[in-house]
């Protein structure tokens, strides 16, 4: 073998190369496994979703009060897109706030 073909064995000993995706518990073996998130309304089919249910509603706005996005919530795609109507109809009856405070200027 040529210094070379050395070279190149050493750099695939390592990881791929790739930056680290979190979202998932490390293993002891090295590697990660992601967390299976299953959607809160899918697996009870008698929790519905309903503008005028603020804390229900509260477990799915940050503390900021932004919409928090599926891959943090587990929701699936067709419960997202109620989710966020009912936040937005409960934002509009001031049954949520928009923002949480107010900055203080001056």
């Amino acid at each position: 073998m040529s210094e070379n073909e050395d070279r190149r064995d050493t750099s695939r000993s390592g990881s791929s190369g790739r930056g680290y995706r979190g979202g998932g518990r490390r293993r002891p073996g090295g590697g990660f496994r992601r967390r299976v998130k299953t959607c809160a309304f899918c697996a009870d089919k008698n929790l519905d979703i309903d503008y005028k249910q603020p804390d229900l509603l509260g477990r799915y706005v940050s503390d900021r009060g932004k919409i928090r996005p599926r891959r943090q919530t587990g929701t699936c795609a067709r419960h997202q897109r109620q989710l966020s109507i009912a936040i937005k109809r409960a934002r509009h009856l001031a049954l949520l706030p928009f923002v949480v405070e107010h900055p203080r200027i001056g």
